[in-house]
């Protein structure tokens, strides 16, 4: 669900944004404020990184996020009328996402795009998300600016409201690693970690959006989402975590949704998972991913982890996030992930030779497992999403001694688009 600036001022609950509620912003006379801004026009897309464009996207970032809408006459910061915003298409919407990215410093991504109204009264809201990476630059040949909504102006930073802008942002990169450190602790604790190896996947927002809690229901839409979109990275095969989840009864926790393990009795317990879904929208995964069967009635040791099981669990784990993410309305995660064992043996990971038996020739003995980190924006392509999914897969491998993934296969690089 969406909440932007205009629901905020109209007093309306989360939800689609609409032609509808434009009309009633204009009628009202809704005044431009922090994070809105009314625009007649689009600015032309030839030259679209020299236009105002990306200063007051930038803007909008540096303040906290929101939106700017074109096809919207003001006078004295009120709107008071709907005009033809101009011709709009997938080009254009391409070529705003390009221009705040390569003309802004470090780049805005995860822009919203809507477009409404109809062909003589056609209107264009670009959503602006809240940035951890202020201040955000504009560069004019030599010269630099961090610009920042003031009301309805757009000002330029002060020497010292940059250095307290940099200072904020090393702060909240604190706080994000504090958040994943603590999820992790959490999703690993209680884990028979001496017995067995565990992989323990988790994923916290950013900017994490609070908005109502998702019920039951809507946590059973995401795990399905989430097993669906999964399936799409790997080409079958491994032992996925979400498939050894109860997804059709999510259980309260605290501040979170829990999908209980169902991989119980003894024929079963070696493929045991756990899932969250929490209220800000942070996920978690923790499943054994040692001692699985060798062979009939035969099963590895459970320092021996078969590198397909650790392709499974972050495919899982992504496909979680992403899910999450388009329900809880978050779009930049940091992710962790890491393999959990406190045996006497060095953990060992196992591929497929050519032939299709499992072997450790080319592992490395590991006495501690350092884990993975990356962060990912859900609302980029599904190839770049693919490539975050194999890339993150090879590095958790790689340090086994694993040169590549063997389950998830996304496009040829040449063949994305």
């Amino acid at each position: 669900m969406t909440f932007t600036a205009l629901h905020r001022v109209l007093g309306v609950a989360p939800g689609p944004l609409t032609d509808q509620l434009l009309d009633e912003a204009v009628a009202r006379g809704v005044e431009e404020i922090d994070d809105l801004d009314w625009k007649s026009e689009l600015p032309p897309v030839k030259g679209l990184s020299q236009t105002d464009f990306p200063k007051d996207v930038a803007a909008m970032a540096n303040s906290g996020g929101g939106l700017i809408v074109y096809g919207v006459r003001e006078s004295q910061k009120a709107a008071t009328e709907r005009v033809d915003a101009g011709k709009f298409d997938e080009g254009y919407e391409r070529a705003l996402r390009v221009a705040a990215i390569n003309a802004i410093t470090p780049p805005v991504f995860g822009l919203v795009v809507h477009r409404l109204g109809s062909v003589d009264k056609r209107a264009v809201a670009v959503e602006i998300p809240a940035s951890v990476d202020g201040p955000h630059l504009i560069y004019r040949n030599e010269y630099f600016g961090a610009p920042l909504r003031n009301d309805s102006d757009t000002v330029w930073m002060k020497e010292r409201q940059i250095e307290a802008m940099y200072r904020a942002r090393f702060d909240e990169r604190r706080h994000a690693t504090e958040a994943l450190d603590n999820l992790f602790v959490e999703a690993a604790r209680g884990r028979n970690i001496g017995e067995r190896a565990w992989l323990v996947a988790v994923g916290h927002p950013r900017v994490p959006r609070f908005q109502n809690r998702l019920t039951r229901e809507e946590v059973r839409q995401v795990l399905r989402q989430a097993e669906s979109v999964t399936s799409g990275y790997t080409s079958g095969g491994g032992v996925h975590p979400l498939a050894s989840v109860d997804g059709l009864n999510p259980r309260p926790g605290l501040r979170r949704w829990v999908a209980a393990n169902t991989a119980t009795g003894d024929r079963s317990v070696w493929k045991e998972a756990w899932a969250s879904i929490h209220h800000d929208g942070s996920v978690t995964i923790a499943a054994a991913v040692g001692g699985h069967p060798s062979g009939s009635g035969s099963y590895f040791d459970g320092w021996q982890v078969e590198s397909s099981a650790i392709e499974a669990g972050v495919a899982d784990l992504m496909a979680l996030v992403q899910a999450t993410a388009e329900a809880t309305g978050n779009d930049e995660y940091d992710i962790r992930v890491g393999i959990e064992w406190a045996g006497q043996h060095p953990l060992t990971l196992l591929t497929t030779e050519r032939y299709g038996y499992t072997y450790d020739g080319q592992s490395t003995p590991l006495y501690g497992y350092t884990p993975v980190e990356t962060s990912v924006n859900t609302t980029e392509s599904l190839a770049d999403l693919f490539w975050h999914v194999h890339d993150l897969a090879r590095d958790c491998v790689n340090q086994g001694g694993i040169s590549e993934v063997r389950l998830i296969r996304p496009p040829a690089r040449d063949e994305e688009d």
